[in-house]
C-alpha cells in the first residue's frame, strides 16, 4: 500500500498521457468532498462540499475544501460532477461559482434542483447538465459515464471516468440496500459491465469500512417508527437531514396512517421538501402537510414536526428548542425521534440536545435506544462483494477518517487488489494514473478553509486558537497612560476581567508589580508603546499564572499623552 508522507513537495508537471486525481477535502474526515482530475491540461471536478464545525472551531458556520491549488485555472475546469445531493458534496459550490460563476454544474435532476435552490440565495443563475443513470457525457477530454446507486437520498450517481490514461470510477456514496424505498438498486451489471471493460482506478466510499456484514434495508426502520407513532399521546417531533427524503417519506407514511398532520420547520426543510415533492421523489398524501403556523389549532395528538439539528447544531430548530430558544416549547409528554446517525466528532454535541429535550420532558428516540436509523453507506461484506464485481487493477479509498480509509484498504487487498497496487492519500495528495499504475506524486495546499458569517477564510487558526483561550480561560484588560517622554504611569493601571473566573478586587495585588516594571523602565528609558504593552503582559500573565494556575488572554493597553 502506498501511504502519504508529511514532507511530500508539490507535484511535477503531469506527463503527457497521465492522468491526476487530487482529492481536496472528505479523506480524513467526514464532509466537503472534493476530488480534480486532470487530463491534458483540463480539469474535471466530482462534488464540492463542506464539512461543519466541532467544538474546537468556535464560531465557524462551515468549512470549505481549499481552492488555492485550482484558483488560478479556473478556466481549465470543464464541469463539476455532482454525486448526490448531500450538504457534504454540493454545500461549497456556491463558494467556488463565485469566483466564476460559469462552471457547469453536471447532476441527476433532484441534485441540480437543490443546488439551483441554493444557489439563488447567492443571486448564481448556474449552467446545468441533467443526467441520468446510462447517460454518457463527454465533458472536455473526459468521457463520463453516469450509474445508479443507492444511497440515503434519491438520485444518488457514480461516474465513470473515461481518459486515454485508463478508466477511474468513483462510486460516490452508496450502499447496496436490496429494497429500497425508491426501487432504485445499485446497478451491478452496469458496475460489471465496468469491470470487463478494466477498471483502472476505483475510489470508493469508505464510511462504513469497519462495519462487519450488510447495511440495514431502509424499510427496517418503518415497523419501528409505527410503534414510536402508535405509542406517542402528544406531539412528535422528528429531526433530520434536510436532504434525507427518504427519511422524510417514512415519516410521511406513519403520520398518515396515525391521522396526525405533519409541518416542516426551518427553512432548509421547508425548501427541500417542497422541491422534492414537486419533483415527484417525495409522495405527499394531500391534506397530509401543513403550515407550522396552524399548528395551534390542532390538538397535540395529531401533530409531527420535521425539523434540522440531529446533530446538535447549535443554530439548528431543536437544538434551539432544547435550550428554550424558539417558538416551539418541548412539554412533559412530547416524543422527540432523532433519525439520524451520529456523525463522528459531533457526539458531546448531540447528547447534550437529547439531554436538554430530556430535562423538559420529552421522550427522546435515538439511534442508541431504537432502530430509527439506517446508515446510507455500503458495510464491509458490501464492499468485498462490490470489489469482487469491479476487479479493480488500482484502488483508493476515499470519503472517510484515516481508520475508514485503512479498513477499506484491507477490505480491497482481501479482494486481491495487489497491495502495491492500494494508494492510501489524504486532502491534497496528488496521485497520478501513468501506464496503468497509480502512485502518489506530490501534495498540493488543502487545509481547512472556514466561513465565519459573511467572510471566506479570513479566519484561520491563529484566530480559533484566540477563540478557544478566551471560551476557556477569559480575557483580562489593562489600561495604562504614560508619559510619552519619560515612560512614566500618568494613570492606571486599570485592570478588568472577563469569564476568568477572577474578581477585579484582586488585581490590588499585582497592581504594585505592573506599576514598579514600568517605572523601572521608564528609568531605563523604555517608551516605546509596544515594549510597554509586553512588559505590562508578562508581569500580570505571571502573576495569574501563579496565583490561579490559569492562562487567560490578556490584552494591555498603552496610551502616550
Amino acid at each position: 500500500m502506498s501511504h502519504p508522507h508529511p514532507e511530500l513537495s508539490a507535484p511535477p508537471p503531469l506527463p503527457e498521457g497521465g492522468l491526476r486525481v487530487t482529492p481536496l477535502g472528505g479523506l480524513g474526515e467526514i464532509g466537503r468532498n472534493m476530488t480534480v482530475f486532470e487530463y491534458g491540461g483540463r480539469l474535471l471536478i466530482v462534488d464540492c462540499g463542506v464539512l461543519f464545525p466541532e467544538e474546537e472551531q468556535p464560531g465557524i458556520d462551515l468549512i470549505l475544501p481549499d481552492f488555492s491549488s485550482i484558483r488560478d485555472r479556473l478556466d481549465d475546469i470543464e464541469g463539476i460532477v455532482l454525486t448526490h445531493g448531500h450538504e457534504d458534496h454540493i454545500g461549497g459550490v456556491p463558494f467556488l461559482l463565485r469566483e466564476k460563476p460559469d462552471i457547469p454544474l453536471i447532476g441527476s435532476k433532484l441534485t441540480l434542483a437543490l443546488i439551483e435552490a441554493k444557489l439563488q440565495e447567492h443571486r448564481i443563475r448556474p449552467y446545468t447538465l441533467e443526467v441520468a443513470e446510462g447517460n454518457r457525457e463527454r465533458i472536455g477530454p473526459f468521457d463520463c459515464e453516469f450509474v445508479a446507486v443507492n444511497h440515503s437520498i434519491p438520485d444518488a450517481l457514480a461516474v465513470a471516468i473515461r481518459t486515454p490514461a485508463g478508466m477511474v470510477v468513483h462510486t460516490g456514496d452508496f450502499k447496496m440496500d436490496q429494497l429500497p424505498l425508491d426501487n432504485r438498486l445499485t446497478d451491478l451489471h452496469a458496475f460489471a459491465r465496468l469491470s470487463e471493460e478494466g477498471i483502472d482506478l476505483l475510489l470508493s466510499d469508505s464510511t462504513n469500512a469497519e462495519v462487519p456484514g450488510f447495511t440495514a434495508h431502509e424499510r427496517d426502520i418503518s415497523n419501528v417508527l409505527r410503534q414510536v407513532f402508535a405509542g406517542a399521546r402528544k406531539r412528535i417531533i422528528v429531526a433530520s437531514f434536510a436532504s434525507h427524503i427518504h427519511r422524510i417519506q417514512q415519516i410521511l407514511d406513519a403520520a398518515h396512517e396515525y391521522g396526525r398532520r405533519v409541518a416542516f420547520v426551518g427553512r432548509s426543510m421547508v425548501r427541500n421538501m417542497g422541491i422534492a415533492r414537486d419533483l415527484g421523489y417525495l409522495k405527499v398524501p394531500p391534506g397530509l402537510v401543513v403550515d407550522v403556523k396552524t399548528l395551534d389549532d390542532l390538538p397535540d395528538s395529531e401533530v409531527v414536526l420535521v425539523c434540522t439539528g440531529s446533530q446538535g447544531e447549535p443554530m439548528a430548530a431543536l437544538s434551539r428548542m432544547a435550550n428554550r430558544d424558539h417558538q416551539i416549547r418541548i412539554v412533559q409528554g412530547d416524543t422527540v425521534i432523532l433519525a439520524s446517525s451520529l456523525i463522528p466528532g459531533n457526539e458531546n454535541a448531540v447528547y447534550r440536545v437529547i439531554n436538554g429535550l430530556t430535562r423538559w420532558g420529552a421522550n427522546v428516540v435515538h439511534k442508541g435506544n431504537a432502530k430509527v436509523h439506517v446508515s446510507g453507506h455500503a458495510s464491509a461484506g458490501e464492499l468485498l462483494y462490490f470489489y469482487n464485481i469491479c476487479r479493480p487493477k488500482n484502488l483508493m479509498p476515499v470519503h472517510g477518517e484515516w481508520r475508514h480509509l485503512r479498513a477499506n484498504a484491507e477490505l480491497g487487498a482481501l479482494t486481491g487488489v495487489p497491495h502495491d497496487r492500494i494508494v492510501i492519500a489524504e486532502d491534497g495528495v496528488a496521485v497520478d494514473l501513468i501506464e496503468g499504475r497509480a502512485k502518489i506524486s506530490g501534495k498540493v495546499q488543502a487545509g481547512y478553509v472556514y466561513v465565519d458569517g459573511l467572510s471566506v477564510g479570513d479566519v484561520g487558526e491563529p484566530a480559533l486558537k484566540d477563540r478557544k483561550i478566551l471560551g476557556d480561560e477569559g480575557i483580562i484588560s489593562v489600561f495604562v497612560v504614560v508619559d510619552s517622554s519619560t515612560g512614566k504611569i500618568t494613570g492606571g493601571p486599570h485592570i478588568q476581567a472577563r469569564g476568568s473566573g477572577i474578581e477585579d478586587s484582586a488585581f490590588g495585588e499585582v497592581i504594585p508589580k505592573i506599576t514598579e516594571t514600568l517605572e523601572r523602565s521608564a528609568q531605563d528609558g523604555v517608551v516605546e508603546p509596544h515594549q510597554l504593552q509586553q512588559l505590562v503582559r508578562r508581569s500580570l500573565g505571571k502573576w495569574v499564572s501563579d496565583t490561579y494556575r490559569r492562562r487567560p488572554m490578556i490584552l494591555p493597553v498603552v496610551v502616550e499623552v
